[in-house]
């Protein structure tokens, strides 16, 4: 059994467990999101129950993704879909803003525009009801939505930073970075510590978190995980 003892080396279950108990749907070890919500599902320890738990969660509600420091035992019952290396970064301050493009606070009317972002550019799972996980801000042109950033996992004294993405039209314009430092500059003004989540093979994307003020906390797997 994987001994993960810090808060941050199993953030989607103490998500579950606490602030964004709200979203899961599970039992006492092992919960995932609502499917509407979020794809991410955890378990409590590694031991075989929870693991057994875990699994009849896929099996009834469809595939999840699972992301934690160490290894991630697959459940009886399931597969392994993809497992990809990712980093953990932390940020303590965050650059101060240079000039910014306008941006706009996200609501429930830009869903439709969000999820079309989304699918476009494919920044993590994002559903229909994934904008109520935190506050989501925006840059549009013409009244098209080019770019988004976000709050996801919140856990607690940490809130991650995530959906960030842009129109492949209009990259290159600094909107990422712009999006990255608003969210995580309110996250550092609520008193909490923001946190993000990036594939190891996304030096780009990597490169930017540093750029802002983010370090690299610790690896971790991401696994989907699918019925037989």
């Amino acid at each position: 059994m994987t001994d993960l003892t810090h808060p941050l080396d199993r953030p989607i279950w103490h998500a579950l467990s606490e602030r964004q108990f709200a979203y899961a749907i599970g039992a006492a070890r092992a919960r995932r999101f609502v499917a509407d919500a979020g794809m991410f599902a955890a378990t409590r320890d590694d031991t075989p129950h929870a693991l057994a738990d875990l699994g009849e969660l896929v099996r009834t509600h469809g595939p999840v993704v699972l992301l934690q420091a160490g290894a991630i035992p697959v459940p009886p019952g399931t597969t392994a879909q993809m497992t990809m290396l990712g980093v953990q970064m932390v940020a303590r301050r965050i650059e101060p803003l240079d000039p910014a493009p306008p941006v706009e606070r996200l609501t429930a009317a830009d869903v439709p525009a969000m999820l079309a972002l989304t699918a476009a550019t494919q920044p993590g799972p994002f559903f229909a009801r994934t904008h109520e996980l935190g506050t989501f801000w925006g840059v549009k042109i013409d009244g098209r939505l080019v770019a988004m950033a976000g709050e996801r996992l919140k856990l607690p004294g940490y809130t991650e930073v995530s959906a960030v993405c842009t129109d492949p039209a209009h990259r290159g314009k600094g909107y990422a970075g712009t999006l990255s430092r608003i969210v995580a500059t309110q996250i550092l003004n609520r008193g909490e510590t923001p946190i993000l989540h990036a594939y190891a093979s996304n030096t780009p994307a990597v490169r930017l978190y540093e750029q802002l003020g983010f370090e690299l906390r610790t690896h971790v797997n991401v696994t989907v995980l699918a019925p037989p």
